[in-house]
């Protein structure tokens, strides 16, 4: 039988949505570290301490969020339940520089929207190597069957349990064999990029006690790792609200054409992006919820081949 969860509710005193704010911790549809059951969330993960399952519901009458979790490392989590869903972020710096109607509109359209601070680093870069230049399809099968297989079981009832997997430990991802890359997809510069990490682990950990620009200096001079990987990194362990993904494939083109009408290119849409210098990535997901993206009038992104190549650092 499984050990009573233990338990904590937290009243954030504004409103918080919890899709919007969590929407980032899954990596694909079918990634096995988290399951939404309506409006709650299970989520498998690590932490310092050990492993833990935790569930968070919101309880919309109370203006209110629940959450229970089981393991050695339920209260790590628990206890950084308001970091987790934004306690640090602050809008309201954002909303006096806003003059654009599109962030305007998409403000008062999704006022429950923070930026949520795992302190999860080397999972997420983790996630972030995998995802490196190749398109979501193939980047989540690969999270997902590589954490299938050598991920653990979460703690908890089997009724919330089963299905999910807690990701591999940096030890755990340095053992995998080579073939087992192969056969997820993975090529040799994304696996080289995760198991440098892997073996800095407690550097990249580190990060959190910095500055957001100090982390980001940090994790760029990791082998394989750039400016687009730091950003997946920081925009959910660290909570930081200006790391916008420059060197994504869509993201610096839809968001200029949401707010110009043309698809700009990585320097166009940093000068564009420069009055909101701080809440850059707070731009990025007004927008990505508000539905916003440039018409496709080319051939859709082909996976890439894993004949080895030179490629640019992302």
């Amino acid at each position: 039988m499984s050990p009573n969860p233990i338990r904590r509710r937290y009243v954030p005193g504004h409103p918080l949505a919890l899709r919007q704010v969590l929407g980032g911790l899954r990596h694909g549809g079918g990634d096995p570290c988290c399951r939404w059951d309506g409006a709650s969330l299970r989520w498998a993960t690590g932490t310092p301490i050990g492993p833990a399952l935790v569930r968070i519901a919101a309880v919309p009458a109370e203006a209110a969020i629940d959450a229970e979790g089981w393991g050695s490392g339920a209260q790590w989590v628990l206890d950084g339940l308001p970091e987790l869903l934004g306690s640090r972020d602050n809008p309201d710096e954002f909303a006096a520089l806003v003059t654009h109607d599109v962030l305007a509109r998409a403000l008062r359209s999704y006022p429950g929207l923070r930026v949520m601070r795992t302190r999860r680093v080397f999972d997420s870069f983790a996630a972030a190597c995998i995802e490196q230049r190749v398109t979501g399809k193939e980047a989540f099968y690969a999270w997902g069957r590589l954490v299938r297989r050598f991920g653990t079981q979460p703690p908890g009832p089997p009724e919330l349990a089963t299905g999910l997997r807690v990701p591999p430990t940096p030890r755990a991802w340095r053992s995998i064999p080579q073939w087992e890359w192969l056969q997820a997809g993975v090529d040799k510069s994304r696996r080289s990029a995760l198991l440098a990490g892997a073996r800095a682990a407690d550097e990249v950990e580190r990060t959190l006690t910095v500055s957001h620009e100090e982390a980001d200096t940090r994790l760029r001079t990791l082998p394989g790792a750039g400016r687009w990987t730091s950003a997946e990194v920081r925009q959910r362990a660290h909570g930081d609200p200006d790391a916008f993904s420059f060197g994504d494939y869509h993201i610096p083109k839809n968001v200029s054409y949401a707010l110009t009408g043309q698809a700009l290119d990585d320097d166009a849409c940093e000068e564009l992006l420069e009055p909101y210098r701080g809440h850059r990535f707070r731009v990025q997901r007004l927008i990505e919820l508000s539905g916003f993206a440039r018409p496709r009038r080319g051939p859709r992104m082909t996976l890439p081949t894993h004949t080895p190549t030179r490629q640019r650092v992302r």
